[in-house]
């Protein structure tokens, strides 16, 4: 499969983003912050990443282990995307795929993680 650029943001658009992949799954983790927020999450490296918005537009939460950099939308509120790095070392970014434009979600395999007993 052929990796496609995708375009997203938060409700109000002061936090967008271009991230390029293949949307193959989608993760539904059920820990406290990520069942409230309804995420379902997409995995790609970093560097296929690019925030199209100013840095200082997103806010961050970090909580638990202080691994996982929540961003959020300091206007609106949305969670459009984490950052964090991988058991590799690898930096990674989580895209909430419900914050892709034009995605349609029912067509994304999903499969669910427990975050929750972590």
């Amino acid at each position: 499969m052929a990796n496609t650029r995708y375009t997203g943001s938060c409700h109000c658009g002061k936090v967008a983003f271009e991230v390029e992949g293949t949307i193959d799954s989608a993760l539904s983790c059920n820990c406290s912050i990520c069942s409230r927020k309804g995420s379902l999450l997409w995995f790609v490296p970093r560097a296929q990443f690019t925030l199209k918005t100013p840095d200082e537009a997103a806010g961050t939460y970090l909580f638990n282990k202080h691994v996982i950099q929540h961003r959020f939308c300091l206007t609106c509120g949305i969670h459009p995307y984490a950052e964090g790095v991988d058991p590799k070392g690898n930096a990674m970014a989580a895209v909430n795929l419900r914050c892709v434009e034009g995605l349609d979600l029912s067509t994304v395999p999903l499969h669910e993680f427990n975050g929750r007993d972590m």
